[in-house]
C-alpha cells in the first residue's frame, strides 16, 4: 500500500517558467487550488495582472486530494438554510449550488481539460429509517421551493444504485458530476498560464500591509521570495488559511479527510458495486463517501480521523477506511489496497461556504467538502467582483461567525470533542 495520493499518478501538472517577483501586480492571490487558479483565469483574461502565490506546488492542497465528486447542494439541508437565512436567499444559494457543476463544466469544455468530467449524478444513501423517512421531505422542499427535481430510492429498488444492502434506500441527483481532481486543476492551471497568469510555487505569503503607492490604495506584499505591490488580495487557501491572514484564520477549522484506493477491480465486479457509476455518500454526520475511479477502482473516504494529515493519521485512518468499505461491500474483503492518502478540509463554525471582503481583503473558502464546484465558481464570482463588476453572488455579506467567546486562535484543540460529539449524534439520529 503507498501512502500516496492515487490522483496525482495520472495528471502532469505545468511547470510556472521561475522567475524574479513583479514590483507590482493588479491582484496578488494567495493559493494556488481550485478558487485562485479559477480567479486568476478569469481576471487575466479580462486583462488584469495577476500573480499566485502557492507555498507548495499547484493543486497540492485539498484541490488533488479529493474524491473527484462535484455535488449540487450544500452540507446543510435546505429546511435548516430556509430557517437560517429565509426562502429568497436560500433560493439564491441553491441555484448558484446548481450553477456551479455548469461553471465547471464550462471551464472544462473552453480549455479543453481532458479529465474524465462526467454528469453521473449522485446518490445519497440513509443509514437509518429516520433518515430515509426525510429524503421525500426534502425532495418535496426543493421541487417546490428550487424547481428542482431529486429522486427518492427505496429499498428495494436500490439495487439498481448500488451493490449494498445495509441502507434504508435512498436519493438521487442526476445534476452531480464526477472528475479527476488533479487532471482538472492541472487543466486550470495551464488555461491560468496560458491567459497570462503568474504563478510562484514555493512562495509562501508571510504578511500583508495595507497602504498607499505612488497615490494607489493598495498592499505591500512579503513573502518568502521578496515583496511586491498589489492593488488587491485574494485569500483562497481553504484548509491551509494561515498566519498572514488572521481575521480569517480564526474563522476556519482545518479538518482531515483521508482516501483510500483499491486494486484495479475486474468489471463485473465494479459494475456491481456501482452499476449507474454515481458518486456516493451516506447520511451520517461521521459520513463516507465512495466512487469508482476512471479506471475501476473503488475510492473510498471519509472522516476517519479529524486532525488534518500526518504519517500517524494517514496509517491509522487506512485500516478505519478499509473496515468501513468492507462493512459496506463486504465483495471487497480479499481486494487489495493500493494507495492512502489524506488532505485538509475548511469549515467554518456555521458549516457555509463564505465570501467577501475582510479588512479590505478579498476571499472566498469555507467549502466543507463541496469545494471542487463551489470553489471553481467562487474563484469566477469572485474574480468578476473586483474587475468591478456586479456578480450575483449570494455567499458575499451573510454572517461570518467566528468561535464562541473567541476561544480559537486558528489551532484546533477542540477537533477530538467535535470528532466524538458527530459519532454521538450518529448514534441517537
Amino acid at each position: 500500500m503507498h501512502e500516496h495520493n492515487y490522483w496525482l499518478t495520472t495528471a502532469e501538472f505545468p511547470k510556472p517558467e521561475t522567475r524574479p517577483l513583479p514590483s507590482r501586480v493588479d491582484v496578488a492571490v494567495i493559493g494556488a487550488g481550485f478558487t485562485g487558479l479559477s480567479a486568476a483565469r478569469t481576471l487575466a483574461k479580462r486583462g488584469a495582472k495577476v500573480a499566485v502565490f502557492e507555498s507548495e506546488t499547484i493543486g497540492w492542497g485539498a484541490s488533488s486530494r479529493n474524491g473527484g465528486m462535484v455535488l449540487t447542494g450544500m452540507k446543510l439541508g435546505v429546511n435548516k438554510l430556509i430557517s437560517m437565512y429565509g426562502r429568497e436567499l436560500t433560493r439564491r444559494m441553491y441555484a448558484a449550488s446548481l450553477e456551479t457543476i455548469d461553471c465547471v463544466g464550462q471551464i472544462i469544455r473552453e480549455e479543453a481539460i481532458d479529465c474524465d468530467f462526467s454528469r453521473c449524478g449522485h446518490l445519497e444513501v440513509a443509514c437509518k429509517q429516520k433518515h430515509f423517512d426525510g429524503y421525500s421531505r426534502q425532495a418535496e422542499v426543493i421541487a417546490r421551493e428550487f424547481s428542482h427535481e431529486l429522486r427518492v430510492v427505496q429499498k428495494n429498488e436500490l439495487s439498481a444504485e448500488i451493490g449494498s444492502n445495509i441502507y434504508y434506500g435512498g436519493m438521487v441527483d442526476e445534476v452531480s458530476a464526477g472528475l479527476n481532481p488533479a487532471q482538472y486543476v492541472a487543466g486550470v492551471g495551464r488555461a491560468a498560464i496560458k491567459a497570462g497568469t503568474e504563478i510562484f510555487e514555493h512562495t509562501r505569503v508571510e504578511s500583508l500591509q495595507h497602504g498607499s503607492h505612488q497615490g494607489e490604495s493598495g498592499w505591500k506584499v512579503c513573502t518568502s521570495r521578496g515583496e511586491l505591490w498589489a492593488r488587491d488580495v485574494l485569500v483562497a487557501t481553504s484548509g491551509y488559511t494561515g498566519k498572514a491572514t488572521p481575521s480569517l484564520q480564526k474563522k476556519i477549522i482545518p479538518i482531515g479527510s483521508f482516501i483510500i484506493t483499491t486494486e484495479i477491480l475486474p468489471e463485473k465486479l465494479a459494475h456491481e458495486l456501482s452499476p449507474r457509476n454515481r458518486m456516493i455518500y451516506d447520511s451520517k454526520n461521521y459520513l463516507y463517501y465512495y466512487r469508482l475511479t476512471p479506471d475501476r477502482r473503488m475510492l473510498f473516504g471519509g472522516r476517519a480521523a479529524f486532525f488534518p494529515e500526518n504519517d500517524q493519521t494517514i496509517r491509522r485512518s487506512a485500516e478505519i477506511l478499509r473496515r468501513g468499505m468492507i462493512g459496506v461491500y463486504p465483495q471487497l474483503r480479499e481486494t487489495k489496497i493500493d494507495y492512502v492518502w489524506g488532505g485538509t478540509l475548511d469549515f467554518a463554525f456555521d458549516i457555509m461556504p463564505h465570501a467577501g471582503q475582510i479588512d479590505g481583503i478579498y476571499y472566498a473558502l469555507g467549502y466543507a467538502g463541496h469545494g471542487v464546484a463551489m470553489a471553481t465558481w467562487q474563484g469566477k464570482k469572485m474574480a468578476e467582483l473586483i474587475a468591478g463588476e456586479k456578480p450575483d453572488n449570494p455567499f458575499v455579506g451573510i454572517r461570518f461567525p467566528g468561535a464562541p467567546l473567541g476561544l480559537y486562535s486558528g489551532k484546533p484543540w477542540f477537533l477530538p470533542f467535535a470528532g466524538a460529539w458527530y459519532k454521538f449524534l450518529d448514534l441517537v439520529s
